[in-house]
């Protein structure tokens, strides 16, 4: 999973005008850079030209995910990532740089008919470094992950029990932790499982 660019975009009429961008290519050999970093912005460009006021959305280009949210007075952001990383991640990071531009530059910056000479603003390059790690940079992620790796400690405890000899339904039996009803709840799930299983 890698974030490839973060870039601002005004939104501008005919054309999205680059506010700033921060890129990182070191995948890319040291030639192709500069072209891959113009058609990154190109690809944003277009898509926030060809987008409605306000506007999220998520385009893939040739292996690439490109993701645009507008927002109603114009800012656009977009962030260019692998198809692995996930959209969910990719949209709350334009919320959060286009939340902290717009509060950091004023919009007589940025809302102009050419692109800003000097912007004041470093804040994207510690964004693209922060959200390399969807699951570092965003506590759901990161939830999720914990969970996916709790699931599957539990089934294979589950499965060392199991090879030990004993049955699960042997255990359920004796268990004076589960009441009648709970072992008739085991009981139907598991005839019900069974039969789902010859179909």
């Amino acid at each position: 999973m890698k974030v490839f660019a973060i870039a601002v975009f005004y939104k501008s009429q005919p054309n999205a005008i680059l506010v700033n961008g921060s890129f990182d290519l070191q995948s890319f050999s040291f030639f192709q850079r500069n072209s891959v970093r113009q058609f990154m912005v190109f690809t944003g460009k277009l898509i926030i030209d060809r987008s409605p006021i306000p506007n999220r959305t998520t385009v893939k280009e040739q292996g690439y995910l490109c993701h645009v949210y507008i927002r109603a007075d114009c800012l656009s952001g977009l962030v260019v990532t692998d198809e692995e990383y996930p959209s969910r991640v990719a949209h709350n990071l334009l919320s959060k740089v286009l939340e902290d531009f717009s509060a950091k530059v004023p919009p007589s910056v940025w809302k102009v008919d050419r692109e800003p000479e000097n912007i004041d603003y470093n804040g994207l390059d510690s964004f693209l470094a922060r959200y390399q790690d969807p699951k570092t940079a965003d506590a759901m992620t990161r939830v999720q992950e914990e969970l996916d790796e709790t699931k599957i400690i539990l089934h294979n405890t589950i499965q060392a029990v199991l090879e030990r000899g004993e049955k699960l339904d042997d255990l359920v039996e004796r268990s004076e932790g589960l009441n009648v009803q709970s072992k008739m709840f085991y009981k139907q799930a598991r005839k019900m499982n069974r039969c789902c299983t010859w179909v």
